[in-house]
C-alpha cells in the first residue's frame, strides 16, 4: 500500500505543473490586464500621468516579460511559499488575502461533503432494502431535486423569499454585524454556526442527490448476487450480510465518484458564497476576475485545481484500500 501511494503521491507532481500552466494560462486568455483596467479607472477622472504610470506598474509586475517568463516566475513562486503581490489590493500579501478566504471554504466544503457522503450512503442502504415504498420515492423525488436545481439557485430563492417574503434587513454571510470583525470567540463561534445551516443545506443536498442514487442501484445489483445468497445460506443476520459483505462491495463505485464530489462541492462553495455574500474565496475570486488581478485570481483557480488533484488521489487512495486488487494492478 505504501508503495502505491507514493507511486500515486509522484505522478501528482507533473500534473500539478500541467494544471498550473493551465491555470496561468486561463488567467492571461481576456484582453488587457489589470494595468489597463485601472489606467482607465484613471483616465476618467482627468489623471495625465496615467501612461507613464501605466509602463511603469507593467515594468514591476513583469507584465512586459514573455509569457514563459511570467509563468515560471509565478509558479516558482507558489512552490516556495510566495503567491506574489495583489494590485488590485494596493500591494497586499496574497496568501495574505486569501487565507481567511480558504479557511472557511474549506470549512464549508469538509462539513457539506462529510453529511452527504455518509447521508447518501445511509440513503442509498435504506432506499435499496426497502424498495418501491413511500420514503424509497421520497428520496427519488429528494434525489431528482438535487441534480435538477443548481445551488446557486437554491441561495437566489432563499435571498427572495427571507427579504420580499419574511422582511428580513440581513441575508448572507456567516456572521451577524456585530460579529464579523470581532475576535473569536465562543460567542462568535455559535453566531457562525447559526448562519452555516443554509449554506451548508444546499451543498449538502447537491452532493448527496447523484451519490445516494448510485449507492441504492449499486447495492441492488450486489445483493443480487451469488456471494450474498451464499452468505446468507451459511445463517448470517440480514444486517450483516447487507452492512458487512453487500455494501462493502457496493461502495466502490461511490469511491471512484470522490475524484468527481471533491472539486464539484468546492466549486459550488465558490458559486453559493458569491450569492449569499460569505467570507470564503468566491467573493474575492470574482473580484480579481472582474479587475483582471492575475495573481490573486491565479492562486485561487490554481486551489480549485488542486483540489481536483486531491480528490483523485483520495478516491484512488480509498479504493485501493478497499479493493487489494486495485493496488496489485
Amino acid at each position: 500500500m505504501l508503495i502505491y501511494f507514493l507511486r500515486r503521491l509522484v505522478g501528482l507532481v507533473p500534473m500539478f505543473f500541467v494544471v498550473s500552466f493551465i491555470s496561468f494560462t486561463i488567467i492571461q486568455l481576456p484582453p488587457g490586464d489589470f494595468v489597463t483596467t485601472q489606467i482607465a479607472q484613471m483616465a476618467a477622472i482627468g489623471d495625465s500621468g496615467s501612461l507613464a504610470r501605466a509602463e511603469l506598474l507593467r515594468e514591476q509586475y513583469g507584465l512586459n516579460d514573455p509569457f514563459l517568463v511570467r509563468y515560471w516566475s509565478w509558479v516558482s513562486g507558489i512552490l516556495v511559499g510566495d503567491f506574489g503581490v495583489s494590485a488590485m489590493f494596493e500591494g497586499a500579501d496574497v496568501a495574505t488575502l486569501i487565507f481567511d478566504g480558504f479557511l472557511f471554504t474549506l470549512l464549508l466544503g469538509g462539513v457539506s461533503l462529510a453529511l452527504a457522503w455518509g447521508l447518501a450512503i445511509a440513503i442509498g442502504i435504506y432506499s435499496a432494502t426497502h424498495r418501491y415504498g413511500i420514503a424509497d420515492y421520497s428520496f427519488t423525488f429528494l434525489g431528482f431535486i438535487g441534480l435538477a436545481v443548481p445551488p446557486f439557485l437554491t441561495s437566489l430563492i432563499y435571498v427572495f423569499v427571507t427579504i420580499f417574503i419574511f422582511g428580513a434587513d440581513q441575508v448572507g454571510g456567516l456572521f451577524s454585524i456585530e460579529f464579523r470583525d470581532a475576535p473569536w470567540s465562543l460567542a462568535r463561534v455559535q453566531d457562525m454556526l447559526a448562519h452555516m445551516w443554509f449554506p451548508v443545506a444546499v451543498l449538502t443536498l447537491g452532493g448527496m442527490a447523484g451519490t445516494m442514487r448510485i449507492m441504492r442501484g449499486s447495492l441492488i445489483d450486489v445483493l443480487n448476487q451469488q456471494f450474498i445468497a451464499t452468505a446468507r445460506a451459511k445463517g448470517l443476520s440480514e444486517r450483516t450480510v447487507i452492512l458487512k459483505h453487500g455494501t462493502r462491495v457496493a461502495i466502490n463505485p461511490l469511491i471512484s465518484r470522490l475524484s468527481m464530489i471533491i472539486p464539484d462541492l468546492f466549486s459550488n462553495v465558490i458559486i453559493v458564497s458569491v450569492v449569499l455574500n460569505l467570507p470564503t474565496l468566491g467573493p474575492l475570486f470574482l473580484r480579481s476576475l472582474l479587475g483582471q488581478d492575475m495573481f490573486v485570481a491565479g492562486a485561487i483557480l490554481l486551489i480549485l485545481a488542486v483540489f481536483v488533484l486531491v480528490g483523485n488521489l483520495l478516491a484512488d487512495l480509498a479504493l485501493a484500500w478497499s479493493d487489494p486488487r486495485i493496488r496489485l494492478e
